[in-house]
């Protein structure tokens, strides 16, 4: 992570001096915000920074404070001195049992006990934008799906079938069968248009079942759950966990990144903001959930007309997306900002490049 220093910070924030930091807080940054219901990680992160992904930086985890990585509506963020700098944290959660008290250089909570269900803290981009995704799609190896058991036929030889209906499959399940799999059909293979390594097949949720019986290598499948017909050849995966979505933060990859979009949802080219992307560059080279990335557009080629010859122009920002789901060789990505209009192929980045 980047510690350079980014500048001096000369203004005032209501009694509070800044002084040379390696944070950049914006001049009229509040002084406290209460947190509603709605808001997300990254919508309180640019109300002190114009650049989210530094929010490790500015935000101070208080370990008096249950959960001190964990912001739920009704808490008040405010702007806080710790050794001579400004930063940012949770100075009263929203049952108003916790005052802080502020004295040079220290800050001191209440004791106090709050129970509050951590799915209610806020998520760090909106969750109704990437919910869906998440729960219907998933990256694995070509090979996971090669040797995965399968749907063989349907109650009383039905081709398709829905919730409430039984399945038959087939297949090595190794070690103890699980209670329950998600069903899942083929979709998309990735690959890296420089490199044209493979870097992973997108399996597309189709729903899932219980397994209520097996004989040898064939299981009885329960559908509980079906967000389409289930077919003959669909494929059986375990369930998996997802990650928290308020667990994490805005923040810089752990190395230097550059990539560029492969895919948008929808099978479109054009992009937008709260689109979901595709991305050729996964935690093997440093992303994680929160990893914060540039957009930038390709300059134009235009004709140098002294030179007599055409030259291509400085690449363009023109937006930013954080990485919410990654895997060994891609990511997908939610589209935060757009400035300019965006594209399949465009380049992605690091902030700090």
């Amino acid at each position: 992570m980047s510690k350079t220093i980014k500048g001096i910070l000369m203004a005032g924030l209501v009694g509070l001096s800044v002084s040379v930091s390696a944070l950049t807080l914006k001049s009229d940054a509040p002084r406290t915000y209460i947190v509603k219901k709605g808001d997300t990680l990254w919508d309180i992160s640019e109300r002190f920074t114009n650049d989210p992904w530094e929010w490790p930086e500015i935000w101070y985890q208080n370990e008096q404070i249950r959960n001190p990585h964990l912001i739920f509506p009704g808490d008040e963020i405010g702007l806080v001195m710790i050794d001579g700098q400004a930063r940012v944290t949770v100075t009263r959660r929203g049952d108003a049992s916790r005052t802080v008290k502020l004295s040079p250089g220290t800050v001191k909570m209440q004791p106090s006990v709050r129970v509050e269900p951590i799915e209610s803290a806020i998520p760090a981009i909106p969750q109704d934008a990437i919910s869906s995704f998440l729960r219907e799609h998933r990256v694995v190896e070509p090979m996971v799906l090669a040797t995965a058991p399968h749907v063989l036929s349907g109650e009383d030889d039905r081709l398709l079938m829905g919730a409430g209906g039984k399945v038959y499959a087939r297949g090595q399940f190794d070690g103890e069968v699980a209670a329950a799999y998600g069903i899942f059909r083929k979709g998309q293979v990735y690959q890296d248009p420089e490199t044209e390594e493979i870097l992973g097949l997108e399996a597309t949720d189709i729903g899932m079942g219980r397994i209520i019986d097996q004989q040898g290598d064939i299981v009885t499948v329960e559908l509980e759950r079906t967000n389409q017909q289930v077919a003959i050849g669909d494929l059986l995966l375990p369930t998996e966990d997802r990650e928290l979505l308020a667990n994490y933060y805005p923040k810089p990859p752990e190395a230097a990144v550059n990539g560029q979009i492969l895919a948008v949802s929808g099978g479109v080219n054009q992009v937008g903001q709260y689109d979901v992307v595709v991305l050729n560059r996964g935690t093997r080279d440093g992303l994680s959930p929160g990893s914060v990335l540039m957009i930038m557009k390709a300059g134009s080629i235009v004709y140098d007309r002294v030179a007599e010859e055409k030259v291509r122009l400085p690449d363009e920002r023109a937006g930013s997306l954080m990485v919410f789901r990654a895997y060994d060789k891609m990511s997908y990505g939610l589209i935060m900002r757009a400035t300019r209009p965006l594209r399949v192929g465009d380049k992605v980045q690091s902030p700090d490049l």
